[in-house]
Parts: C-alpha cells; structure tokens; sequence
C-alpha cells in the first residue's frame, strides 16, 4: 500500500482511480494532470509581471504582437487576432482597453478607408518594453528550476508533442 503523504497531488488521484476503476489505465493523467497543474501554475506566475504594468495577459499579448511588427509598430486587427489567437470579437475588446489607457491608437487604413489600423504609442512602446523585459526574466526565473539539460530535452519534447497534435487537428 503506498504512502499517500509522499505521493503528489496528481499520483494521490490515480491512486484513487486506480482503486476505484482498476478497469482503467490512469496513466495519461501522470502527464496531462502535471501539465494542466504546472500551466495554470505558471499563468499566475506570468499574470503577475502584467499586472504590474496594468496589462491583462490579453493587453500584454497585444502590446507584443504591436512591439514584434517592428517600425512602425502596427497591424491591421484582424491580423493582430491571428497573431494572438484570439477572435475579431475579444481583439475589439482588447484595443478598446488599450486605446483607453493611451498605449495605441486606431486609424483608418491608408489603402482601405474601411480598414483600420492599430499603432504602438510612445507610452505603449515604453510600456511594453519594460514588461516584456520583466516578462522575460520572469520566465528564466521559472525555467531556471530545472538544469539546462532538463530544460532543452522538455523543449524538444513539447515542441515534438505539439507539432503531432497540431498535425491530427
């Protein structure tokens, strides 16, 4: 009989299931449960370098896609949807937001006069230069946790795992 009190949390829940429905292989869960925990784990993390620059994680993913562009620091929305994942819908709400607080501006698309155009401002710009810079120290924070070994071989295998089910979707 194993010793709940050394197991973690995931293991204590197979334990469970194994007990309840021995007819099942719970060990699918060893993994996606490890991974569901340590994602949502990690999103507090990160939500907290945003919220120190007033940004939400939709804001900041924004504010990045505007800063990545490169001069002049623009994109039409919906490309900005497609770059952050994110319907047309949520975009809207996301500029709306940001355009409140100063950080970008809208303006009619110079080729399209339907079209429109999101910009960086000199604010924005400031902004997410420092929170992207806090971001990415952040994340070596959080990375650093493990050795670079470590690191590089779960790289490889989440960038493998991810291609293979990008692929079947």
């Amino acid at each position: 009989m194993d010793d709940r009190r050394t197991l973690d949390h995931v293991a204590r829940i197979q334990a469970d299931w194994r007990r309840e429905r021995p007819d099942l292989d719970v060990s699918p869960q060893g993994v996606i449960g490890r991974l569901h925990r340590l994602a949502d784990r990690l999103t507090g993390e990160l939500a907290r370098v945003y919220e120190r620059y007033g940004l939400g994680e939709g804001e900041f993913d924004v504010l990045c896609a505007l800063r990545r562009a490169g001069e002049p620091y623009e994109r039409a929305p919906g490309e900005l949807a497609a770059h952050t994942m994110v319907t047309t819908g949520a975009m809207t709400k996301r500029i709306d937001r940001l355009e409140r607080a100063g950080l970008v501006t809208r303006r009619r698309a110079d080729d399209d006069q339907r079209g429109r155009i999101v910009a960086l401002t000199a604010a924005g710009r400031e902004v997410i230069d420092r929170a992207f810079t806090a971001h990415m120290h952040n994340e070596r924070r959080l990375l650093d946790v493990l050795t670079p070994g470590e690191a590089e071989a779960l790289e490889s295998l989440l960038t493998t795992w991810l291609a293979r089910i990008d692929d079947e979707g």
